[in-house]
């Protein structure tokens, strides 16, 4: 049997190879959604991912006869552990064949990697920070992933239990039917829990003409203000910085129809809630295979400008509420505002983002529209 061989990724060389183990491993798979080697690119560059103001990394690649059968990111978010007080050591960006002694060799030099750091466990996978794609698929496998979450073949959680991991947390993501006219979510009751929010709360609906508009007078950071609060309290949750929030705007608002974007404000016009949406990029990237170039531009493009080219599905990338304003149907507003517009653009689903189960502020916001929850994700820990 050939030994499995540990290398550190030190080149830009390595770096591109372990971007295209991911795509290699899926290639062909309906479900699997390629990294956008772009924003793989700009993820490990210190330079250009604010996340190591505050995080230490180091990638690895596993070696069976030379080829590449597995690769992991191991991170240390500082203000993540100075936040939650603990030494938490995290894998990210996990992939490998189904050869147990590659995901035990890779689950090892991250745990190597991080007790030689002060750290006392292991979780995962977690990327920098909850912008980052997390949570290990445990259910649907035969379902569309998305361009910010992970797929993985169904081996991947047998390998953990097998290495002794057990269950941190879970999250669960919902497909949910975008109502048309005359449906049930369309009627007076689902409407009227916004109205009486607006009125009570002293709330309104703003919409953006321009991304000009979104950024002026520094109105980004007062949205991702919005978001800081209202994730503190989950799981593993780092206040973005300014930096990140810069790099988040440039990174996002490109792709952005601003149709799809909703802030609710305060009598001093003042955000208190935001919801952001994009139709989904899935089928896109995987003709592009994961590269802008030659021709996957081509894709994205069409997919993004043409409408007889656009998704049926909706990526739901953030839904954010202020903790005062929770619980008070301020989530009705942005989705009376949403759904409207989601449906004459004509999407027919939408895919929630990934929330934690024990969310359940958040799990009760679906109770008027049409929903199945249709895949689970895991972290897993275990001590070093």
């Amino acid at each position: 049997m050939s030994a499995i061989v540990i290398k550190s990724v030190e080149s830009q060389s390595d770096l591109k190879r372990f971007i295209r183990l991911n795509h290699e491993l899926y290639k062909g798979n309906a479900y699997a959604v390629p990294d956008f080697e772009m924003d793989m690119l700009e993820t490990f560059n210190p330079k250009k991912n604010a996340a190591y103001d505050f995080c230490e990394c180091q990638l690895f690649l596993a070696l069976k006869d030379g080829k590449v059968v597995g690769r992991v990111a191991a991170i240390i978010n500082n203000k993540a552990n100075t936040t939650w007080d603990c030494k938490n050591v995290r894998f990210g960006w996990i992939d490998f064949i189904d050869d147990i002694e590659v995901s035990r060799a890779l689950i090892d030099t991250v745990k190597d990697w991080g007790r030689q750091r002060g750290m006392d466990h292991i979780v995962g996978p977690l990327g920098f920070t909850d912008m980052d794609p997390e949570g290990m698929l445990t259910d649907g496998y035969d379902q569309l992933g998305t361009m910010s979450t992970i797929y993985n073949y169904p081996y991947y959680p047998e390998h953990m239990d097998k290495l002794g991991m057990e269950k941190e947390i879970d999250w669960v993501e919902r497909k949910v039917t975008v109502p048309c006219a005359g449906h049930h979510a369309q009627d007076d009751k689902y409407f009227r829990v916004a109205k009486i929010a607006e009125q009570r709360c002293n709330l309104h609906v703003r919409k953006f003409k321009s991304v000009a508009e979104l950024k002026k007078d520094g109105y980004i950071k007062k949205v991702f203000d919005v978001v800081n609060k209202a994730y503190a309290p989950l799981y593993g949750y780092s206040e973005m910085n300014e930096r990140q929030v810069n790099q988040y705007a440039d990174s996002y608002l490109p792709f952005l129809d601003l149709r799809l974007l909703t802030v609710v404000e305060d009598e001093n016009n003042t955000p208190v809630a935001m919801g952001v949406c994009m139709g989904s990029l899935s089928h896109a990237l995987q003709k592009a295979g994961g590269r802008l170039f030659p021709f996957g531009w081509w894709h994205l493009l069409r997919t993004l400008k043409s409408k007889s080219h656009r998704s049926e599905y909706l990526d739901m990338l953030l839904v954010a509420v202020l903790p005062e304003y929770q619980n008070k149907g301020v989530n009705a507003m942005l989705f009376a505002d949403l759904i409207p517009i989601g449906g004459e653009m004509g999407f027919k689903w939408a895919e929630s983002h990934p929330q934690l189960e024990t969310n359940d502020k958040s799990q009760g916001q679906w109770a008027y529209l049409e929903h199945v929850v249709h895949k689970r994700r895991r972290c897993y820990i275990k001590a070093l």
